[in-house]
């Protein structure tokens, strides 16, 4: 040692040198070598970059301008209130050509509505709906129907064959244009059939790749009981609709797919827009002209992507649940026909703890999605699979935000304070992974293995 100290004093360069060495070899340690690239890897990555970054010519808006990866690929009016008013988002408030008949920048603030002209373009003072943004995770679990595929709202996002190739066009001339002209190759240009592919290829990557098999081994009496309750044909009759908890319907012992159903949600009184004044035209759901039905979302990431329904008119789960008690649902097609079928003429009656429970089974299994979304993108990060998002620190970044809704989502409803309190953990070791230098990769590690602590205290399987 003295004899390293001297060298260092007789050649301070030497210090420098060493530190650089370690640095370098420090730095060479943290990193992992990806595996190769698959073909359909190598088409979801070029769909990240179009996803993201792409504006197809248009007015600066890209596919994640309203569906952003650290708001589970959605946003409210919560999320929006965070964002600078140079944002894309707001390009009605800062572009004279979409000042009018864009959007109303006063419901995107205020409740997360967008502006959608579902039934054409021809009169669009009088004729458009205002919108939430539903998510795009758990896709390749959601939108298949018997009928064809299933895609926004009322099932009919997307133009020509409904696909969510066609989604994406539907996007580009709704939302991307440069005037309310909405001329291709002038106000934007259409997506490629290279640049389709490779975007369904990457919202299909997103989130779950199947739906759960329930019911599961759940630990806590109150979400348990929800989940008897809402698997029970004969009394909450949620696995109807959302069979497995996903969006896909078992009507007579028969797969339905993704379906559509008028739940009555646009007869609900009271509801938010109608406080401030604004005049919007009802929405008439599926077709032109529509038929008043709505697509069925998958209840697995319902809890942390509120508010609820095609226009964000409740904001809890448990308001959400509680919807199905009441008048408007029950006097709806779909609450008539579950009382046709019930041998007691009841749509659905839950009393107020069933409610609660439904909606902590519900908090439950997002959390449980929460964890596993978080493991595979710190797994992708250390170079233990494909790594959707990316190199190391924005797998953890995207993961962390999912750590944070599971802490969410059970504290809402005081849940599992012990599983709390491990994601929290978790929380801070993936922080302190993405600041660091020489430890990235072991508290990486160390976030995954609390993570799985959290997971145990909230199921057995």
């Amino acid at each position: 040692m003295a004899l390293y100290l001297a060298g260092i004093r007789r050649f301070p360069r030497l210090l420098w040198l060493t530190g650089a060495a370690v640095l370098q070899f420090a730095l060479i340690g943290c990193e992992s070598t990806p595996p190769q690239l698959t073909p359909e890897q190598e088409l979801i990555v070029e769909g990240r970059e179009i996803f993201f970054n792409e504006t197809f010519d248009g007015n600066g808006r890209t596919c994640g301008t309203c569906h952003r990866a650290e708001n589970n690929f959605t946003i409210d009016a919560a999320f929006i209130a965070t964002l600078p008013d140079d944002d894309a988002l707001f390009v009605a408030e800062f572009q004279p050509d979409l000042g009018a008949n864009f959007e109303n920048p006063r419901l995107m603030r205020q409740f997360g509505l967008i502006l959608e002209n579902l039934d054409g373009f021809s009169d669009l003072e009088n004729v458009f709906t205002q919108r939430g943004v539903p998510h795009t995770l758990g896709l390749r679990a959601s939108v298949d129907s018997p009928a064809g595929p299933r895609t926004g709202w009322s099932g009919d996002g997307a133009p020509l064959d409904g696909s969510l190739r066609a989604f994406s066009v539907g996007a580009v001339i709704q939302h991307f244009t440069l005037t309310l002209n909405r001329v291709p190759g002038v106000d934007f240009r259409l997506p490629t059939e290279e640049e389709l592919d490779a975007l369904e290829a990457f919202q299909f990557a997103l989130g779950r790749q199947q739906d759960l098999n329930l019911p599961l081994e759940l630990k806590g009496s109150v979400p348990r009981r929800g989940q008897e309750i809402f698997l029970d044909d004969s009394l909450g009759k949620c696995n109807i609709c959302h069979r497995n908890a996903g969006a896909n319907a078992t009507l007579g012992g028969q797969d339905g797919g993704n379906a559509n159903f008028n739940t009555g949600v646009e007869d609900l009184v009271d509801q938010p827009i109608d406080q401030i004044g604004e005049l919007v035209p009802p929405d008439d759901g599926f077709g032109v002209p529509g038929d008043g039905t709505f697509n069925t979302p998958p209840l697995v990431e319902a809890a942390d992507t509120g508010p609820f329904f095609h226009n964000n008119s409740i904001e809890t789960i448990e308001g959400s649940v509680a919807f199905y008690n009441g008048d408007a649902f029950n006097n709806s097609p779909s609450g008539q026909f579950l009382a046709s079928i019930d041998p007691n003429g009841v749509g659905i009656h839950l009393e107020a703890t069933q409610v609660v429970a439904v909606a902590a089974f519900l908090r439950v299994i997002n959390a449980l999605e929460n964890i596993r979304a978080s493991v595979q993108l710190i797994e992708g990060g250390i170079g233990k699979r494909f790594a959707l998002f990316g190199d190391l620190d924005e797998q953890i970044r995207i993961a962390a935000f999912e750590i944070e809704d599971a802490v969410m989502v059970l504290q809402g409803a005081g849940l599992h304070p012990e599983a709390v309190a491990h994601l929290e953990h978790a929380g801070r070791l993936a922080d302190k992974a993405r600041r660091s230098i020489f430890r990235k990769k072991r508290l990486a590690k160390q976030a995954l293995r609390a993570l799985a602590n959290a997971e145990e205290q909230l199921t057995n399987s």
